[in-house]
């Protein structure tokens, strides 16, 4: 694999594939809220790509400071949507910058403090939130798959079709070839579907010819950021929702090259993110968060070299600085994207199964745990209205399912496992059970 260039930039591909349509999703819905122009919003999605693919960098490349050195992806948070846009509405687009350099620096000064909570993590706690995780994109998933969320032709035939046929081929693929062919199954089922859909007549190249050849970008851009109360408590708020949220892609992908981590580990990643979100601030771009649908991506390819992150953090620095070549990755339509993003959600469910098979089952306040907190991250996601009476600070807690389904687990871990107190009981065994 190290000696083969065209097999790395191969499997590079396929994880910037698997993250830019979520990442560029951010710019695109905080742009038009706000009603910037058609070059602000060139902008602001190019430049969004480009630290995408630096806060990557930061965060594989360990050193003493900084960087968990596993292969971890960043991607703007989806978090962050909803209040960025308040802020903008209510105090202005330099309001939002100014929040979220504060914030980016309140992450990196507790750093430190967050990465010494590994006690509250055990395997219960880690298990269920990486299920939870999955859960929660299974609906993104789902909408994809029929055409995307409001799209004119939502749930038509040729959208259903296409999108089960680049499952079905992603199978196919991953039954009957090994190595190279099978890790790059993602990648082939996304050309394919592609190209099925260029024939179907199905696929939009405006974007292409519209993009400029060249971008280059520029510190502050929308102005000097202002500070506001509010809105840094805000952003300080979803800054803490992703360092819960990259607490269980820390886990999983710990456990999938069977490395324990340390508490100085855990806060050199949360520092990198930290910076990385202070460097959105100063160019203009958003928060970033890990994305757990490339930790689905490396299991389903079975393939965990670093130089295969550093590659696709590469590419996307080059797709931000030349948006015209950015641009092609947005012809892929949402219902091939939906039908790849149904193996890899799904392999994170999966893997969260996985992680909880350490648990002691016969433990009925882990059983209830595990119960509480995968039913409220299922029941959020599904029913996100459910806090809508709640302050909008509260709501950020509340609204998202990953985060709801997290805190559960972790407080619930908290109250059985490490207040010292009474064990209650164990699940019971049946007289005939212990006979058989």
């Amino acid at each position: 694999m190290k000696n083969n260039p065209l097999k790395i930039a191969s499997l590079g591909i396929q994880h910037v594939l698997a993250m830019y349509a979520g990442a560029v999703v951010v710019p695109l819905i905080v742009g038009g809220a706000l009603g910037l122009t058609g070059e602000q919003l060139t902008y602001l999605v190019s430049i969004d790509i480009m630290m995408c693919g630096i806060a990557t960098l930061l965060q594989v490349w360990k050193n003493k400071y900084f960087g968990i050195g596993l292969p971890v992806v960043l991607g703007c948070t989806f978090t962050a949507v909803g209040p960025m846009i308040s802020i903008g509405a209510e105090y202005g687009i330099s309001s939002i910058y100014g929040a979220i350099l504060v914030s980016g620096l309140f992450v990196v000064l507790v750093s430190s403090i967050f990465g010494k909570l590994i006690k509250f993590f055990p395997p219960v706690v880690t298990g269920s939130v990486v299920t939870i995780i999955g859960i929660t994109l299974i609906p993104v998933a789902m909408n994809n798959m029929a055409g995307g969320e409001g799209s004119a032709d939502f749930g038509s035939l040729s959208n259903i079709s296409l999108a089960f046929g680049t499952l079905l081929f992603i199978i196919v693929l991953y039954r009957f070839f090994d190595g190279f062919v099978r890790s790059i199954s993602i990648l082939l089922g996304l050309a394919a579907g592609t190209v099925t859909a260029s024939f179907m007549g199905l696929t939009d190249f405006s974007a292409v010819g519209e993009a400029s050849w060249f971008h280059m970008p520029a510190p502050l851009y929308f102005g000097m950021p202002t500070f506001e109360v509010t809105p840094i408590l805000t952003m300080v708020l979803v800054a803490l929702v992703g360092m819960v949220e990259a607490t269980g892609v820390y886990f999983a992908l710990s456990d999938i090259y069977r490395q324990k981590l340390t508490g100085q580990e855990m806060a050199r990643g949360y520092r990198a993110e930290g910076l990385a979100i202070i460097l959105g601030g100063l160019f203009n771009s958003f928060p970033y968060t890990t994305y757990s649908q490339n930790v689905g991506l490396i299991q389903l390819s079975g393939v965990k070299g670093k130089n295969v992150i550093y590659t696709a953090a590469g590419m996307l620095v080059l797709l931000g600085l030349v948006p015209k070549i950015g641009a092609l990755t947005t012809v892929i339509p949402s219902a091939v994207l939906g039908g790849a993003m149904v193996a890899m959600f799904g392999m994170v469910i999966a893997y969260g199964i996985k992680m909880l098979n350490k648990v002691d089952f016969t433990s009925q306040e882990n059983l209830l745990i595990i119960a509480c907190s995968v039913g409220m991250g299922l029941g959020v996601t599904t029913v996100p209205s459910l806090f809508a009476e709640m302050p909008a600070s509260v709501q950020i807690l509340t609204s998202n399912g990953i985060v709801a389904g997290s805190l559960t687990a972790i407080a619930l871990n908290i109250l059985f496992n490490v207040i010292p107190g009474r064990k209650t009981s164990s699940i019971p065994v049946l007289e005939e059970q212990k006979a058989s």
